[in-house]
């Protein structure tokens, strides 16, 4: 690529290094906050520390595994080494380690600053529900730039690095790929270990013993704020950064094709993106009268509004194609409707939480009942949106020429992505305000103080599960967006084997037919796929849990005094049964992933591998959204309860509620949200190894 050609990589790095400085100023704001109780100090010492060593044993179980895999893509991808192209293939092992890192990078980020907001979200709660809301949301704004700038910062410059077209498609795959795989793996561990923690301290705290939710007597209590942070932080933010690299990748593998000014729109509507989120950050208050809720939604509105305007702006100054606005646009819309889908299923304020809360004072088969007939239902509206923003982009951006239909595709992946940096500060602020809660209880701030923190717990909750939905919808329009980029793979790679004499009348694909048995049987096996990667999680969740509920009875029984509060319990012995049990758990499941995509392409081909990445998009999405939306809905039908509401706490209503919510724990932040991810994985898969599936499968 010729230098004056990558002007818009400019501003893309400058906005970039601005999100980075911003999040300094929000992280410094934060620190700055007062933090004076003795035991609340200590609480989120305990917190932090937990937090960091998790972390660090679980990135050192991943180094290995990337290690490796950065091994075999250099030694296969995208040409096999002795083939003579080591260049190519240096270059996507080298993108792809770096993918990993910035992954991780932007995990430690968000554990640093969420452990550290915490504590000052709690104790900022004597002076108001204000100043607590703002040091809450400013803690999570700290991850959202690091994650948006990071993802890209990285991408940009991966792009300006590699030179040539082709060697831009490989390194964008291999980077994105990085992040991907590294996503999997902490998300569904982050996943693994929070939910250990919940169900097991919800179970033996609430249940068994009638004790309040964060009572320090409890040993899991410190591991289920641990959880909050590596599963809800760290989980979602490499989740999202994920979707974000994604969406772009895939975007730019088309762009880069189809020449024109293409890609230059990719990355001067990324940049946007993230200086409109830098605006709506600085925008979010809560009013004399409004809530958190109203406050957290307003900024999302902000700059959805100042993404609209400003890329229209820049299309008509820039000359780019209104289609791909429009495209984009769509994306952008699609997602906050899907957004305030999934809150109407998951506020307290709304029916369904509120009859399901009524049917909880039946019994808690009735509460399950309600709980999965509600999400069942809330996935058609979402799974309409996104069907309608892909149909509309498609049909928009057609007439432009041939490639432009699935590039529009993209654009609207990348719109709804566009105001990630907003949707990821509104998620991290769930864990941080979910921990505050938790440390005022322990740090007895008294009835005012918690009643302010259950307040912003229960916005942190309907917004985690908006993200949740928010982040399902857009993984369904990156992996169609994925859908296209591997096609192109297949013909560019198909064009050249054909010029070398390897497949002499290899004939470009235009599309995947379902009659056709190769596909299939790819989409019957790619749409099981979500399901059992599914199972494996909540099971793994269900193994860890039992040996933690055994070690909260041992002791329980064993310490002289704990149930009294005259003893400490020991904290220590949860958080290694999380640590532990949750990295052993997490490989089988992310192993299944990459494995299963390689044995359809090896067994079936590249016509085998587009029926199994369809089935696994429809498949994946529609599990992805029931779990994550009944659990959001089970989850504040039991706070709506405890709120006073169908008999209160200890009533049987609220028996019955705590165990929807235990059911849905491992449903919204385990399975659910690690599918959005697993399908991503998967599309990459594919696209890097578009090559060998050509050449080496059984029934091609």
């Amino acid at each position: 690529m010729e230098s004056e050609q990558l002007w818009y990589l400019l501003p893309a790095v400058g906005v970039a290094l601005l999100a980075f400085l911003f999040a300094g100023w929000l992280f410094a704001w934060v620190k700055k906050q007062p933090q004076e109780n003795e035991k609340i100090r200590e609480v989120s010492g305990l917190i932090r520390k937990g937090a960091n060593v998790f972390l660090n044993r679980e990135y050192k179980v991943l180094a290995i595994f990337a290690g490796v895999a950065a091994v075999l893509i250099f030694l296969f991808l995208p040409h096999p080494v002795w083939s003579g192209d080591i260049w190519s293939n240096l270059m996507m092992a080298g993108a792809y380690l770096v993918g990993t890192v910035f992954s991780a990078f932007a995990g430690k980020i968000g554990i640093a600053v969420a452990t550290q907001a915490n504590s000052r979200t709690a104790e900022a709660a004597q002076k108001g529900i204000r100043p607590s809301f703002l040091c809450g949301f400013r803690g999570g704004a700290v991850m959202g730039m690091a994650v948006v700038g990071a993802s890209l910062l990285g991408v940009a410059l991966v792009f300006w690095a590699t030179g040539k077209v082709t060697d831009s498609n490989a390194a964008l795959l291999g980077f994105s790929f990085g992040a991907s795989s590294l996503a999997l793996f902490a998300k569904a561990g982050g996943g693994i270990f929070t939910k250990t923690a919940d169900v097991a301290a919800d179970l033996t705290g609430k249940v068994e013993l009638g004790i309040p939710e964060d009572d320090p007597r409890n040993p899991a209590v410190i591991a289920d704020n641990v959880g909050d942070n590596v599963g809800d932080v760290a989980g979602m933010g490499a989740d999202l950064f994920d979707s974000n690299v994604a969406s772009m990748a895939a975007a730019l593998v088309m762009g880069a094709v189809l020449g024109g000014n293409s890609v230059a729109t990719v990355f001067v509507y990324a940049t946007i993106g993230l200086l409109a989120s830098i605006i709506g950050i600085l925008t979010a208050r809560m009013g004399k009268k409004g809530g958190p809720t109203r406050a957290l939604n307003a900024s999302t509105y902000v700059t959805t509004a100042i993404f609209a305007g400003l890329t229209a702006l820049a299309t008509w100054v820039f000359k780019f194609h209104w289609a791909i606005w429009g495209a984009s646009a769509v994306g952008l819309v699609v997602g906050t409707i899907v957004g305030i889908v999934t809150d109407y299923f998951t506020d307290d304020s709304k029916k369904p939480v509120r009859k399901t809360a009524e049917a909880s004072e039946i019994g808690p088969a009735f509460t399950l009942l309600s709980g999965i007939s509600y999400a069942l239902v809330s996935t058609l509206p979402a799974m309409i949106g996104i069907g309608v923003s892909a149909l509309a982009a498609y049909f928009l951006c057609a007439p432009l020429g041939e490639g432009f239909a699935l590039f529009g595709i993209s654009m609207a992946a990348v719109g709804m992505l566009s105001i990630v940096g907003m949707i990821i500060s509104n998620d991290a602020y769930g864990p941080i305000v979910d921990n505050a809660r938790g440390l005022a209880e322990m740090g007895n701030l008294g009835e005012e103080v918690l009643e302010i923190t259950d307040k912003l717990d229960s916005a942190g909750n309907t917004v985690k599960a908006v993200t949740k939905g928010f982040a399902i919808g857009a993984a369904g329009l990156t992996v169609i967006a994925l859908l296209g980029a591997f096609l192109s793979e297949v013909n560019a790679a198909g064009a050249r084997l054909s010029a070398m004499g390897t497949l002499p009348n290899f004939v470009p694909i235009s599309g995947f037919d379902i009659m056709n048995p190769t596909v299939f049987f790819g989409m019957l096996v790619g749409a099981a796929i979500p399901a059992v990667f599914s199972a494996l999680l909540m099971l793994g969740v269900n193994r860890n849990a039992m040996r933690m509920v055994a070690e909260i009875r041992r002791q329980f029984r064993e310490i002289v005094g704990l149930k009294e509060g005259k003893a400490q319990p020991e904290y220590d012995k949860c958080i290694d049964i999380a640590t532990t049990g949750a990295l052993k758990e997490l490989i089988p499941a992310g192993l299944l992933a990459i494995i299963s995509t390689l044995a359809v392409g090896f067994i079936g081909g590249v016509h085998a591998i587009g029926g199994f990445l369809t089935g696994n998009i429809v498949s994946g999405l529609l599990l992805a959204l029931f779990m994550s939306n009944s659990g959001g809905l089970w989850d504040n039908a039991k706070k709506y309860v405890e709120s006073g509401h169908n008999g209160g706490k200890g009533s049987a209503a609220h028996k019955a509620a705590v165990i929807g919510d235990t059911v849905g724990d491992p449903f919204k932040d385990t399975a659910g949200p690690s599918i959005n991810t697993q399908i991503t994985v998967v599309s990459l898969v594919a696209s890097l190894m578009s090559t060998i599936f050509l050449t080496v499968s059984i029934f091609k």
